[in-house]
């Protein structure tokens, strides 16, 4: 039995696969939603043909969700507006939709990164971005795959949000009979747990792409649960946030999951591809190529020992081998765990 029609209208800012997917699924839910497409061209297929080809071609879009290229048409009258561009896009796109937004908006932030010349988490990003209108934040984060999810595999997710009623009511917006979400106050952590896990899975991903197996992999998916909670740690954020969905449970998935653009990164570069050819020929972001560039920084900035990262960022600026990155992680001194 579908819900009733809610009362909170949904505005979607960013039509990749994740986007469209959580637009669709909010869609089909009976939630008034729309979607913003920045190429007017993919919104008119999108409209015609209800399919987006571009990044989700296998799945048909639900008729009752709007899709639109003009952003005064696609931000009018929505009170919950959810981020899926890029994340070193975002301060850009909020800045240009500002004089669209009303006060107090509420923001849910589903890109997954650092800004790169602020070194700030999304959260910093949006109230910057938006500091005169008083946006109101939550953090949406967890092991899903768009591919999945929009195929209504069950899902869990975390959504982090200080302001506990407001919790209450995006986790009841965003909950659907195969997508789960769990709430929590602590939003830093889950948006700093869904950035770090890109860097790491393409750790993982050269690994595989090596040949060192599953002793290894499991190696660097333990390590890199550690970085997580170290600099949330450093950062404000409560370290049993990085056990549950937005840490441990997408490190997990973005590790080992083949759906994994940033697993499938790491991959090709641990086979030898350069990362110019690999970027080229990838029709979407894989978000941890440029986190690990500012996340590198952010470890620096405050003093949190990050190695795993730093190997990464290493191989992918620096020029330094994948096989010699192992080398040396192997080869750091001895410490209690």
């Amino acid at each position: 039995m579908n819900k009733p029609t809610h009362s909170l209208r949904v505005s979607v800012l960013g039509a990749g696969a994740w986007g469209t997917t959580l637009a669709d699924m909010l869609a089909r839910n009976n939630v008034p939603t729309t979607l913003w497409v920045r190429e007017p061209e993919l919104a008119e297929r999108m409209r015609e043909h209800r399919v987006n080809d571009a990044f989700l071609p296998d799945v048909s879009i639900a008729p009752e969700l709007g899709i639109e290229s003009d952003p005064a048409k696609a931000l009018a009258q929505a009170n919950v507006f959810l981020l899926v561009v890029p994340s070193q896009f975002m301060r850009a796109t909020l800045e240009n939709f500002r004089d669209l937004l009303p006060r107090r908006p509420v923001m849910v932030c589903a890109s997954k990164g650092i800004e790169l010349e602020s070194l700030a988490p999304m959260s910093r990003v949006v109230a910057e971005a938006l500091e005169e209108k008083a946006p109101r934040y939550a953090s949406l984060s967890g092991p899903s795959f768009a591919a999945e999810v929009s195929r209504d595999m069950p899902t869990s997710v975390a959504l982090g949000c200080a302001d506990l009623d407001l919790a209450r009511q995006l986790r009841e917006l965003f909950s659907t009979p195969f997508f789960r979400v769990y709430s929590t106050p602590d939003y830093r952590g889950v948006e700093l747990g869904g950035a770090v896990k890109n860097v790491i899975a393409l750790a993982a991903g050269m690994s595989d792409g090596l040949g060192f197996g599953h002793d290894a992999r499991a190696a660097l998916i333990t390590r890199g649960l550690a970085e997580m909670s170290r600099l949330g740690e450093a950062m404000g954020a409560q370290e049993r946030t990085f056990m549950g969905l937005s840490g441990m449970g997408d490190l997990v998935l973005t590790c080992t999951g083949d759906l994994s653009r940033n697993r499938q990164v790491g991959l090709k570069l641990g086979q030898g591809r350069p990362l110019d050819q690999i970027m080229g020929e990838m029709n979407a972001v894989a978000e941890g190529v440029k986190t690990a560039k500012s996340l590198y920084a952010l470890a620096q900035k405050l003093g949190v020992e990050l190695p795993i990262t730093e190997q990464v960022y290493r191989i992918l600026y620096q020029d330094a081998e994948p096989r010699e990155a192992v080398t040396r992680l192997m080869g750091r001194a001895l410490k209690d765990e």
